[in-house]
C-alpha cells in the first residue's frame, strides 16, 4: 500500500517545513478521496509509543493559531470532538467528565463550606462548568492566558456555553501568576488546570515550588484548598512529572493527597494532587451526603466510594511517591513528552 503522509504538528514542529501550516490540515481532512477509514489523529507519546485514533470525513472541525498556542478541534470516530492544544489531546468529548470531575469536586466537597473559586487555566470552560454545580459558591474566577484559546472554545464547545455565559463567572484573560500577585482577594480553593509542563512552554513555571510558596499560598484562604492536575499517573508514566509535582507540593502545605483515573481518550491514568494546611477529614459517606446537598444536577463519575479509593495507589506508585526527592524549580524541571500529527493514508 502506497502511504501519503501530510502533517499537521500542532505544536508547530512539522518535520516538513519546521512550522506549523494550516491548510495541511484542510488538505488532509478536505480531500473528497479519503475514505471512512482514510484519516488519522496521531499523538507521539514517547519516541517508541505512539497513540493513534480515527477522524470522520471532516475530521478537523476548527482550526487556530494564537500567540501563545496552536488550537485544533478535531472529530473523531470513537472519542466525538476532541481539542488538542499544542499537539496535546486536552479532552475528549465522550469522556472529558472524568478528568474534570476528579480535577474540581473533591477539593470543593473537602471543604467546609466553600465559597470562592480561582482557577489557573481551564480555557475551554469545562472546570468552571463543574465548579458552577456547586450551590454554596458566590463566585468563580477562571484565568487564562490566551484570549483566542477561551473565545474558540466558547464558540465551539456547546456544552459549555451556560458556563461562560453563568453570572456567577468572572472570566479573565491574564497570566495566572500575575493575576495572582496583583490580587489583594484571598480563595478558599485554588484550581490548576495548566497545560502540562512542556519544556519551551510557560505552564512549568507554575509547577514550581516558589510559584507554590510565594505566589499561591498566600492566596488562600484559612483553611483553604489547593488542587492541580498532575500528569500521567500509570504503572509506566507516573515518574514523567505526577511524582515529582506531589513531592514539590509537600514542600509547601502540610496535608497533601495524591488520587488518580483512568482516562481512556488519555490512553492512561492520570494524576491530581489536593493539599491543605488543614487535614482532609472525610469518608464516602459524607462526600456522598455532600454531593446531594450541594451539587445541582448528577455527577456521571464521581461519588464518595471512589474517590477514597482513587487516593489507594498500587504499589509501584505508593513507593515512587514516597521515594521522590525531585522538586520542581524553573532551573530543574521535568516535562512531558509528545506532539501531534494528523495523516491521510491512500
Amino acid at each position: 500500500m502506497g502511504e501519503a503522509v501530510e502533517f499537521f504538528h500542532a505544536n508547530g514542529f512539522s518535520n516538513l517545513t519546521q512550522k506549523f501550516d494550516p491548510k495541511l490540515v484542510l488538505n488532509v481532512n478536505g480531500n473528497s478521496h479519503l475514505d471512512r477509514d482514510g484519516s488519522w489523529y496521531e499523538e507521539t507519546i514517547d519516541d517508541d509509543l505512539k497513540w493513534s485514533f480515527a477522524l470522520n470525513v471532516n475530521g478537523v472541525l476548527h482550526k487556530g493559531t494564537s500567540e501563545f498556542q496552536e488550537i485544533a478541534l478535531l472529530d473523531t470516530k470513537r472519542f466525538g470532538k476532541v481539542l488538542v492544544i499544542d499537539g496535546k489531546m486536552q479532552s475528549a468529548e465522550v469522556d472529558e467528565f472524568i478528568y474534570h470531575e476528579c480535577l474540581i469536586h473533591p477539593a470543593l466537597l473537602c471543604h467546609p463550606k466553600p465559597k470562592t473559586v480561582f482557577i489557573m487555566g481551564g480555557g475551554e470552560g469545562s472546570a468552571a462548568r463543574e465548579a458552577l454545580k456547586h450551590k454554596l459558591l458566590d463566585k468563580v474566577v477562571m484565568c487564562d492566558i490566551d484570549q483566542e484559546v477561551v473565545d474558540f472554545c466558547r464558540r465551539h464547545l456547546t456544552v459549555n456555553q451556560e458556563a461562560f455565559s453563568h453570572k456567577k463567572l468572572n472570566l479573565v484573560i491574564n497570566d495566572a501568576k500575575a493575576e495572582l500577585e496583583k490580587s489583594c482577594e484571598k480563595f478558599d480553593i485554588i484550581v490548576g488546570d495548566l497545560a502540562d509542563p512542556v519544556e519551551g512552554g510557560p505552564c512549568y513555571q507554575l509547577y514550581t515550588k516558589s510559584f507554590y510558596e510565594q505566589i499561591l499560598k498566600p492566596k488562600l484562604n484559612h483553611g483553604g484548598i489547593f488542587v492541580t492536575q498532575a500528569g500521567p499517573a500509570g504503572i509506566f508514566t507516573h515518574k514523567e512529572v505526577f511524582t515529582s509535582i506531589f513531592n514539590t507540593i509537600k514542600q509547601v502545605f502540610k496535608y497533601v493527597v495524591a488520587y488518580a483515573a483512568h482516562i481512556p481518550s488519555f490512553a492512561d491514568t492520570w494524576g491530581w494532587v489536593m493539599a491543605s494546611d488543614e487535614p482532609f477529614s472525610i469518608n464516602a459517606e459524607k462526600m456522598d451526603r455532600r454531593i446531594e446537598e450541594r451539587i445541582d444536577g448528577e455527577l456521571n463519575y464521581l461519588n464518595g466510594a471512589l474517590f477514597i479509593s482513587s487516593a489507594t495507589m498500587n504499589k509501584t506508585v505508593s513507593l515512587s511517591l514516597l521515594n521522590e526527592t525531585h522538586v520542581y524549580t524553573e532551573e530543574d524541571a521535568r516535562f512531558i513528552h509528545g506532539h501531534g500529527v494528523a495523516y491521510r493514508i491512500n
